[in-house]
């Protein structure tokens, strides 16, 4: 019934104009800034590996967005400059979203302690349809349909950042062109410009103590204004614990360990606040990251963000 239920809406929706569903989001959303924010790139101050893996809605099967990202970037040999990569992989029902794209960070030091980053970054985005749908006679009979869509699009960047020691905040664009994914057709599907206004802050609690409020706000024409927030309470430079929420959406918890002065692991839940709350048992997101710094790196100062 789920499928017959997807089927319909696809059928209805194709006879309009309509957008590409907006970039996926994240509970870890200040560790997988990257993804949105060419800026940071190299801000992390060593080379730095972070994967995160989110399924959302369990109890809804094969029809769940599931999510997975890898980024990889580092500052250069010139301080001032960063270079890295971002592949995400990003599936809900029968439609799959690609994307690799290549990031650059140019670094100013406004003052000590203080930088401003300029970012841009440039790559392709994949939109395909899965093949399962086209198993149905419904869909086999509507003209709508005919193309089973499987297109590789270009697209590029921007994005501004600057961080301290104890706060950031960035503003982005990461998909500046309005690619029609299904321009043979009578009906467009856009890939929509999004946008991006993000922000945290380090308070020292106690000497082992520290608490860090964060947020971000997503507008993408054609879809509501995304904004949530984290209030997070870090112990003796190791464990991280808090809360999440996003408005009109889901309430969450997170926390992260750091194994070593290397490796990082994070999970979180989410449970929605709306209507389909009584579908599903809730959402979960693992994150890993390891950064190549030892003790011998002249890199010493520890990095909230």
């Amino acid at each position: 019934m789920k499928k017959i239920i997807l089927i319909a809406i696809a059928l209805i929706s194709s006879q309009y104009n309509c957008n590409a569903q907006q970039q996926p989001q994240f509970t870890h959303y200040m560790y997988n800034t990257i993804a949105v924010n060419p800026g940071y790139t190299g801000s992390r101050d060593a080379l730095a590996i972070n994967a995160v893996n989110r399924n959302q809605w369990v109890g809804f099967d094969d029809e769940v967005p599931r999510t997975t990202t890898i980024s990889v970037h580092s500052p250069l040999r010139n301080e001032n400059m960063g270079l890295g990569i971002s592949v995400m992989h990003d599936q809900s029902g029968y439609e799959n979203f690609s994307y690799v794209y290549a990031d650059y960070s140019y670094t100013i030091k406004v003052k000590e302690d203080h930088h401003l980053a300029f970012g841009v970054k440039a790559g392709f985005s994949q939109y395909k349809i899965d093949p399962e749908l086209f198993t149905y006679q419904e869909v086999l009979n509507d003209p709508y349909f005919q193309d089973q869509l499987n297109r590789w699009t270009p697209n590029v960047g921007v994005g501004m950042y600057y961080h301290t020691e104890k706060w950031y905040a960035g503003l982005s664009s990461p998909r500046i062109l309005n690619n029609d994914y299904n321009k043979d057709s009578e009906y467009v599907a856009l890939e929509q410009n999004h946008y991006y206004l993000i922000g945290g802050y380090v308070f020292d609690m106690t000497s082992n103590t520290k608490f860090r409020p964060s947020f971000s706000t997503k507008y993408t024409s054609g879809a509501p204004l995304s904004v949530e927030g984290s209030a997070v309470f870090l112990f003796y430079e190791k464990f991280w614990l808090g809360a999440s929420y996003r408005v009109d959406d889901a309430i969450g918890a997170l926390f992260d360990f750091k194994l070593n002065k290397q490796f990082r692991i994070g999970y979180a839940f989410e449970y929605p606040v709306t209507d389909i709350a009584r579908y599903t048992s809730g959402t979960h997101e693992v994150m890993l990251i390891y950064e190549f710094k030892y003790n011998n790196s002249r890199y010493k100062s520890p990095r909230y963000f």
